[in-house]
């Protein structure tokens, strides 16, 4: 059930400060490193979420433990998968539930499929976690694990919840109600938002805001060669010329007008590299508002198709735009059973479309098989976008937000709290009121593929933005802080239940 994960030797804190754009940020972390480190000295802090893979919290983990070693504090990775895959289905639906969508109300045997999953879990983590360590457990899914070794041990302990909702609801109540007792068992919890912090646990909680690493494969700078090679060695573009590396194993498969999923490169491509494209890459989850985009991108080719009057070049840009939908493979995401049913009714909604409208759409099903891979390909499929949105009817933060902004590709997001939070409207990209309204999405990218100017400034703006708040560099340092303050808490002299 609990597994360590063996992190590949990958790049260090010397590596991006021979970067003349990255020198200062890491002359920072230094220099709050120094004092703060020591203070750790001796424990093992040990991280813990439920994969490896797939979402966002698996993406910053490599690079988060990465950084706090090179900066002298013992970091393990341990990931939680439960025996029993009905957990996984429980744990979506507090997810759900949190993010106010669902039935609220929790039965005798959830509550028991919990507690019997958390406490086999903390039996594994008691033998690894020594006493005067620091355990940080991320989201709800090992949150009753971390809670019990707690109550068993009195080891320091911090909750990192990833998500939430800025209101509340019967549905958010009854979710935060369920993880109460197991919440209020950490000595700290740390959320994205403060808007995010339930009642119960003020006074006891602070905000670390999510980040991303400019150097890893999804955000690295791509040279024109490799870019294109990507798109040929990942089948979103047929090989017109040589290219230097070999096609990989497994490449990315397109729905077709036929109802299957096959190469994405035949018949006419995905057109990365000649259309306008307006893009959305996320997992496959009803929360990220895929049919609303959908509506809207559709509703804006068809005002342009009713127009009459001569060809001008804003008008040739919509008719030509595609919009580009993709997100995992989902039988590859574990921890997020509902993927298939979410993009079966996408594939749904493709069929029914007017040929028309289905050459306008490509809806991707991006492999899982290999890390790296998956990386670059939404590294170049964000590179290739006019606008990249994240059209997240909830969202706790939004790394795929922050990713574009930091290639300087205009965002569009939502009203959700965690996209505010980094998109300041008509500065840093454009955010929609209502995630739900296809007619305010459609006049917005309308707007936006319009003004090239405009979309250049907010791309310019968003990029540096991220550089001062959303970038690694300063979430470790936040994390270095928070783990040093834990550190010198007392333990209680016998476990507390």
């Amino acid at each position: 059930m609990i597994q360590k994960v063996s992190l590949k030797d990958g790049l260090h804190l010397e590596d991006y400060a021979g970067l003349a754009f990255l020198a200062s940020a890491v002359q920072d972390l230094r220099a709050a490193a120094r004092l703060l480190a020591p203070k750790l000295k001796g424990r093992t802090v040990w991280m813990v979420n439920s994969t490896a893979q797939g979402g966002g919290v698996a993406e910053m983990m490599p690079r988060l433990v990465g950084m706090l070693r090179d900066v002298g504090v013992d970091c393990e990775w341990l990931v939680m998968g439960p025996r029993d895959p009905a957990f996984f289905t429980l744990t979506k639906r507090i997810h759900n539930l949190i993010h106010d969508f669902g039935r609220p109300g929790f039965s005798a045997r959830e509550k028991a499929l919990y507690r019997s999953a958390s406490r086999e879990a903390a039996a594994e983590l008691a033998k690894l976690v020594g006493p005067e360590d620091i355990l940080v457990v991320h989201d709800p899914q090992p949150l009753g694990a971390g809670a019990e070794l707690k109550r068993r041990t009195g080891i320091r302990s911090i909750w990192r919840c990833h998500i939430g909702l800025d209101r509340r609801s019967r549905a958010t109540d009854a979710a935060w109600e369920f993880l109460r007792p197991h919440a209020q068992a950490y000595d700290h919890a740390v959320f994205s938002a403060a808007e995010y912090i339930p009642s119960y646990l003020v006074g006891r909680a602070s905000v670390i805001h999510p980040a991303i690493d400019p150097l890893s494969h999804k955000n690295r700078e791509l040279s024109a060669h490799k870019l294109v090679g990507i798109l040929c060695n990942s089948g979103m573009m047929k090989n017109l010329h040589p290219v230097l590396t070999p096609d990989w194993d497994h490449r990315v498969l397109r729905l077709h007008r036929n109802g299957r999923f096959l190469p994405a490169h035949e018949e006419d491509g995905v057109g990365l590299m000649y259309r306008p494209v307006i893009t959305q890459v996320s997992r496959w989850d009803e929360l990220k508002g895929w049919m609303p985009l959908l509506e809207g991108f559709l509703r804006l080719k068809q005002r342009y198709r009713r127009k009459k009057g001569p060809s001008n070049r804003r008008r040739h840009r919509i008719e030509i735009a595609r919009l580009v939908l993709a997100g995992p493979d989902p039988s590859a995401i574990q921890d997020d059973p509902e993927g298939q049913k979410v993009l079966a009714a996408l594939c749904r909604a493709f069929r029914r479309l007017k040929p028309e409208d289905q050459a306008s759409v490509a809806l991707l099903s991006l492999p899982m098989a290999s890390g790296k891979q998956n990386h670059l390909m939404v590294n170049v499929i964000q590179r290739c976008s006019t606008v990249v949105v994240q059209n997240s009817l909830q969202e706790g933060f939004g790394l795929t937000a922050t990713e574009a902004m930091w290639k300087r590709v205009p965002v569009l997001g939502s009203s959700a709290c965690g996209l505010r939070l980094q998109i300041r409207d008509r500065i840093d990209g454009r955010l929609t009121g209502n995630p739900q309204d296809p007619d305010e999405i459609a006049e917005t990218l309308d707007d936006m593929l319009a003004n090239p100017v405009q979309r250049d400034l907010y791309g310019r703006n968003a990029q540096r933005r991220v550089y001062d708040r959303f970038l690694v560099f300063t979430q470790v340092e936040n994390w270095l802080r928070r783990l040093a303050d834990t550190a010198l808490k007392p333990r209680p002299s016998a476990p507390t239940g």
